[in-house]
């Protein structure tokens, strides 16, 4: 075992990560609490910070087997973020993909939801913040390394859609947004 100088879970990217990780967690959690240009205009300014600081994550060496980390995020939870984020955004929510896997052999366009993205994104960083708040270092490792696997197969890439098609509320519909 490494002494904590050297343990990835204490650099600084990471305590930057999980900070963000519990502000993004936290953020959604109380949207339903706030109005839709409030939640566009903060999703715009987090998103990105979040994808950075993903990004710069350290990368974890397991030690032997990795164990079946604890989930968090139930479905039902998953579900009614889901759901307020939908109502919220109201008509805005869904938007036409353009980078899904499928859409090179699709004859109709492909729709997309905001609010399932941002779910998405939610279910990974909530098991992952679970697991750092329970302090056991191996666990840590392993949440950590599976945060960044999920990031660069599939959460990374919901957040870049989430963050194109809020941007698109935000500056493209300028003269409708504050009415929204």
């Amino acid at each position: 075992m490494t002494n904590k100088k050297d343990n990835p879970i204490y650099e600084h990217n990471t305590i930057e990560f999980v900070t963000i990780a519990v502000e993004y967690c936290s953020f959604l959690e109380s949207a339903s609490s706030m109005d839709a240009v409030s939640f566009v205009d903060k999703s715009t300014k987090l998103l990105p910070i979040l994808y950075l600081k993903a990004t710069l994550l350290p990368v974890v060496e397991l030690y032997g087997e990795s164990a079946e980390l604890e989930t968090y995020v139930t479905e039902d939870m998953y579900e009614a973020l889901r759901r307020r984020i939908a109502g919220l955004l109201g008509e805005h929510d869904s938007y036409l993909e353009t980078f899904h896997p499928d859409m090179p052999f699709s004859d109709t366009p492909i729709a997309a939801f905001i609010s399932e993205n941002l779910s998405d994104v939610y279910q990974s960083l909530g098991d992952f913040c679970h697991v750092f708040r329970q302090g056991h270092e191996e666990a840590m490792r392993e949440a950590m390394e599976a945060v960044s696997e999920s990031f660069r197969l599939y959460w990374g890439m919901a957040l870049l859609s989430a963050l194109k098609a809020l941007h698109a509320i935000r500056y493209e519909i300028e003269n409708d947004y504050e009415d929204f």
